[in-house]
């Protein structure tokens, strides 16, 4: 059978479940990898297909999902894993005319190869096989779909792609990326035939997802989860009913679906149920009547951010937070800190990976108490996804709309037996996660800020990063350290490529030993020899006093080509940065 042909008539067509479930389930099982079994128990993979085939399926998948994320080292063996699974599934549907489609799960983003590399590999070995139906499905990105779609329309003009993303209730993936905009990205690449969304929700949660978008031309796809899974022991387990799952998801046809299936935890006995209920009256929508909205706060003012926009120069200090829960310090160093002429003052998450007090809280605190602007450091490291959009929500409510995005120091080696590290995303992705909240989520949006190393041995890379930031919604860097002629001509280079606001870094150095540890020991930090050999020989008193020096003379080397400056403080030393600050105040 041809999905097209089926989708041009007008019929829902209905996909198989998931085979990784039911190959699972069966004794003994439980921790064999399933795509392995189509060699050592091809069998059983025959009675799973024939199963969902008899339970109405009329498309099935082969039983090669998880073959995407093999490194080309291990190409043999998947190739011999695809065969027999293509062979299994083809014999399988062959008596019941149903389409068979090639299964190709998430390429991982290192692996040897790129994503669309992995994919055209796998869709040119499912060519030779005699599947022209590919299903690319529980995608976080739409990275190498488009190369994708050229290669296998170049290959075979009258294959069918079918394209599907995998969505949390709020609409996102686990990249951050918003699940309408990857819907609308696929139904405008030429090539892809049918798009939609899979796994992670479960069948009401998606069933409302779907509802509440524009949908584009193009036939929709809705394989939800059989419900949310329970963990017992070390293995998982799916509850969601049969007859709920079929109740439920027949509803996503009205939604605009013309293709529906099951992922994870969906049974034969699931689809059996979704068969049975489109076989009936479909029920009619009915929803309980609205409250009365509550009004949409009106934006609230963004004190830095608007005199970076009326293009008035900005100094943020940096003061790192306590390792206790005594305040008394840090809350008299901002008052001084603002008093001196700091616009905002900067708070580090945990800096080099060890416990500090929460840099989102101090932010909210000094705000409130003290009407500083805060511009809290958030780190990818620390934080799921719902962790970070939790902490989000309550720094908008609470006035912080300012952010600096940063991916984070990794955890000291010597305390990760006990501490793991949470990277759900990198910088770019968290950027772009915290940009799409803006509008339906946020009243007022934040003004995000990353990271940029002008001391790194390949800036041209970490320029072509910082474009990129950019486009995933950073509206300005704050810079490392400048402490040589490199550093300096890297930012030259940065202003004339980058668009955002840029606030040049200053570190002031407090003694050579100070000055040695930083260049040998801090990564992204870089001191020229000669700014090294004056510290030499100096005390602490004669110390400070150069280190007013070169931060004011940076200052002004920094001014022509910066925004603003970001002033780092040493070791807490509060007065030290008051001095430079109104120094810098007076000289330029």
């Amino acid at each position: 059978m041809d999905a097209r042909a089926q989708l041009t008539q007008g019929r829902t067509l209905v996909f198989d479940g998931a085979m990784g479930t039911c190959f699972a389930a069966r004794p003994g099982h439980a921790q064999m990898k399933c795509e392995q079994a189509n060699l050592d128990a091809p069998e059983e993979i025959s009675a799973i297909h024939r199963a969902y085939l008899e339970a109405g399926c009329r498309a099935i998948k082969t039983n090669t999902f998880a073959l995407s994320a093999l490194p080309p080292q291990q190409d043999a063996q998947a190739q011999a894993l695809l065969k027999a699974a293509c062979r299994l599934a083809q014999e399988a549907a062959r008596p019941y005319d149903a389409c068979v489609f090639g299964d190709m799960g998430p390429a991982p983003q290192e692996g040897g190869r790129t994503c669309a590399e992995t994919y055209c590999h796998l869709a040119e070995l499912f060519l030779e096989q005699g599947i022209t139906h590919l299903l690319l499905e529980t995608l976080p990105t739409d990275e190498g779909v488009e190369e994708l779609a050229r290669h296998v329309k170049s290959r075979c003009p009258s294959a069918f792609l079918m394209v599907c993303f995998a969505v949390d209730p709020d609409g996102f993936t686990c990249q951050g990326r918003r699940g309408e905009e990857l819907l609308r990205a696929a139904a405008g690449t030429a090539g892809v035939d049918a798009a939609g969304f899979n796994c992670v929700s479960g069948p009401r949660h998606l069933l409302e997802y779907v509802r509440g978008l524009a949908l584009p031309a193009l036939p929709l796809a809705v394989m939800p989860n059989a419900g949310y899974p329970t963990v017992v022991g070390r293995r998982t387990f799916f509850q969601g009913r049969p007859e709920y799952f079929g109740q439920t998801l027949c509803q996503a046809v009205q939604a605009g679906a013309s293709i529906l299936g099951g992922c994870c935890g969906t049974t034969p006995e699931h689809l059996a149920a979704l068969v049975r209920h489109l076989a009936r009256p479909l029920p009619r929508i009915s929803r309980a009547p609205a409250g009365a909205a509550e009004p949409a706060p009106p934006p609230q003012a963004n004190p830095f951010w608007d005199k970076l926009e009326r293009g008035e120069r900005v100094t943020a200090v940096e003061l790192d937070p306590p390792a206790d829960d005594r305040l008394g310090f840090f809350l008299e160093g901002v008052r001084r800190l603002r008093a001196a002429g700091a616009d905002a003052v900067t708070i580090a998450d945990c800096p080099i990976g060890r416990p500090r007090a929460d840099s989102s809280l101090l932010a909210c605190k000094i705000r409130r108490e003290l009407g500083v602007e805060p511009l809290p450091h958030l780190t990818c490291r620390d934080r799921n996804l719902n962790a970070i959009k939790a902490l989000l929500l309550g720094l908008s409510i609470e006035g912080v709309h300012n952010v600096l995005l940063v991916t984070g120091d990794p955890i000291p080696a010597a305390d990760r037996g006990e501490v793991k590290s949470v990277y759900n995303f990198n910088s770019r992705q968290l950027a772009r996660y915290v940009s799409g909240l803006d509008g339906e989520t946020l009243s007022t949006p934040f003004r995000i800020f990353a990271a940029l190393n002008l001391n790194a041995r390949n800036f041209s890379r970490q320029l072509e990063l910082a474009v990129e930031k950019e486009a995933c919604g950073v509206s300005g860097f704050l810079t490392q350290p400048v402490h040589s002629p490199e550093a300096l001509e890297n930012l030259k280079q940065a202003r004339a490529v980058l668009r955002g606001k840029l606030l040049g870094g200053i570190f002031p150095i407090v003694s050579y030993r100070n000055a040695c540890f930083l260049n040998n020991e801090i990564s992204g930090m870089r001191v020229c020899p000669e700014i090294i050999a004056l510290y030499e020989g100096k005390d602490r008193q004669q110390a400070q006093a150069l280190a007013v020096e070169i931060a004011v003379r940076t200052a002004g080397e920094l001014a022509p080509y910066t925004d603003g400056f970001y002033v780092m403080t040493p070791f807490r030393r509060v007065e030290l940065v008051t001095k430079i600050l109104e120094r810098i105040e007076q000289t330029l």
